[in-house]
């Protein structure tokens, strides 16, 4: 059979060609590429059992483990859809994303089970479901009584990738993309560095990662496109992804045990929220963990602040920082210079004017939206009307239109304001609250902020700082709001500090606006 730009696809590529080599490593269970090959198999087995196919949705509720990998890769196998479901909703949210992605089977963890037998008799697309872990560990039973043997399926570069994103606000949505899109635009291209991406399916055995290979670990949750980007790109590049449990509250020991044990080559992290954690440990540690066979700390998800990025180097001098710049709707697009400044991968990523899609002149000073062609998705999933107001078409060529706001620079990089559905309205003037919390972590006793405009009778809104101080730090509002009036306008200055005991963050850590703006409501009035 024709091998193609499909998932399934070059991952058993990858396991013909190096099937003793460590795929997935946690601290549960070790699998060679043959044995994720082998659950894998046994779980598409059980799928087709279920009547599961080419096109359907399989549901991916768990936290990070073997068994998430091996959820996706088995649906990939029979042309089927995983879907990634955050491990925080509540029943309402699992609802609507259940329906809304028209699931027909869900794996999931143990500790879900009350949720999805709650929210099941709404679905009426889900026909199965199968436990991992708990007294009765059905999964494992499962697999024991499935067939191992790889399926003859011809597979296509068509085949769908969707990934549900919560962004900062409102229900979910599905992003669903061709994989030979995804697989340039998310997964890589065969070379994440973006310099020499594959041009076929059979390079990619050639650019197979030598033995003894390289070792990745994701500090983000497989529900969230960061983690299954990269893992299933080093997957398809014979690399070792070693996995943490991902549970709502990150046990940064274990990430140092893991990095140490196993000798991590590569970390990703997303944002300060982590970089922050992780520094702490270490440091607070130094005797028992070994950062030495870190190579690279990479970046996506959440923007590193110009502090985080600095107390990252200080701390770790031998290891390259990547900072990236992308979304689900456009998979990842530039990499960062700092200070919200972006250096686009190619010439597909560009600032247009939204009325006119006259691209942004570099110094011009005017302001556009992000906007991206050419390996791009099809639609959001059952919704037309976000999809006509996202994937746009203009004399022949589609493109993506981010929700970002920027600008471009004399020398052709594009600086970054924010996200134009959180900027804040103060007296006619517009404040973007990433730029304000940039400039709060950078203070040396802060260590975390999210930025939020309340009602104000004079102003309209009012700019307002939700802050966590550093541990032992007793930094006052007028130190802060001084120390923001030597870096910015004095109208984006916060009029309020609210300080609470830790920032509340999702699992990835993008802020939680809508937490934030209640908090700051409910103390400063």
């Amino acid at each position: 059979m024709a091998l193609h730009f499909n998932l399934a696809d070059l991952v058993e590529a990858a396991v013909d060609r190096v099937p003793e080599r460590r795929a997935v490593v946690t601290a549960a269970r070790t699998l060679t590429y043959a044995q994720l090959e082998d659950r894998a198999n046994r779980l598409a087995d059980w799928m087709t059992d279920q009547g599961i196919g080419a096109g359907d949705h399989v549901g991916c509720y768990m936290y990070n483990g073997t068994e998430f990998v091996e959820t996706m890769l088995a649906a990939f196998k029979l042309r089927a859809v995983p879907i990634n479901v955050n491990y925080r909703y509540v029943e309402d949210e699992l609802r609507y994303l259940f329906n809304d992605a028209d699931l027909k089977a869900i794996v999931h963890d143990a500790e879900f089970r009350g949720r999805v037998d709650a929210v099941r008799d709404g679905v009426p697309t889900l026909r199965s479901s199968l436990e991992v872990g708990g007294a009765s560990d059905d999964y494992e039973k499962a697999l024991a009584q499935s067939s191992p043997e790889r399926r003859s399926i011809e597979r296509s570069d068509d085949d769908h990738y969707v990934i549900y994103t919560g962004g900062t606000t409102g229900m979910p949505k599905g992003v669903v993309w061709r994989q030979a899109d995804a697989f340039y635009a998310c997964f890589g291209g065969g070379d994440y560095s973006r310099m020499r991406p594959v041009s076929t399916p059979e390079e990619m055995a050639e650019r197979m990662v030598p033995e003894p290979g390289l070792v990745f670990l994701p500090l983000a949750p497989l529900m969230h496109g960061a983690a299954q980007w990269t893992v299933f790109a080093w997957l398809m590049s014979g690399g070792t992804n070693v996995l943490t449990p991902s549970r709502p509250r990150t046990d940064y020991a274990e990430v140092w045990r893991l990095i140490t044990d196993e000798q991590v080559m590569i970390l990703t992290i997303i944002g300060d929220a982590v970089a922050r954690p992780l520094i702490d440990e270490y440091k607070a540690k130094p005797d028992r963990y070994d950062a030495s066979s870190l190579f690279t700390i990479g970046s996506g998800g959440a923007p590193l602040s110009a502090g985080g990025r600095a107390e990252l180097a200080a701390t770790f001098p031998h290891v390259i920082l990547a900072d990236g710049y992308g979304a689900s709707e456009t998979g990842a697009q530039a990499s960062s210079m700092g200070d919200g400044r972006f250096s686009v991968f190619d010439n597909e990523t560009l600032v247009l004017d939204p009325d006119t899609f006259v691209p942004v002149a570099p110094g011009s000073g005017e302001q556009g939206r992000v906007a991206r062609r050419g390996h791009i998705p099809i639609a959001y999933y059952n919704d037309p009307e976000k999809t006509a107001a996202t994937f746009v078409e203009r004399d022949g060529e589609r493109w993506v239109l981010t929700g970002d706001v920027a600008t471009v620079l004399d020398d052709g990089t594009i600086q970054l304001f924010g996200r134009g559905s959180m900027c804040i309205n103060t007296g006619g003037e517009k404040v973007f609250p990433e730029e304000v919390e940039g400039v709060l972590v950078g203070h040396e006793h802060v260590y975390d902020a999210i930025v939020v405009g309340v009602p104000d009778d004079r102003w309209g809104e009012r700019v307002t700082a939700v802050v966590q101080r550093a541990p032992g730090a007793l930094v006052t509002e007028d130190e802060l709001v001084s120390h923001c009036k030597t870096q910015l306008a004095g109208y984006k200055v916060p009029r309020s500090v609210v300080f609470v005991e830790s920032v509340q963050r999702s699992p990835v850590g993008k802020a939680d606006y809508a937490w934030a703006k209640q908090t700051a409501k409910e103390v400063s009035g």
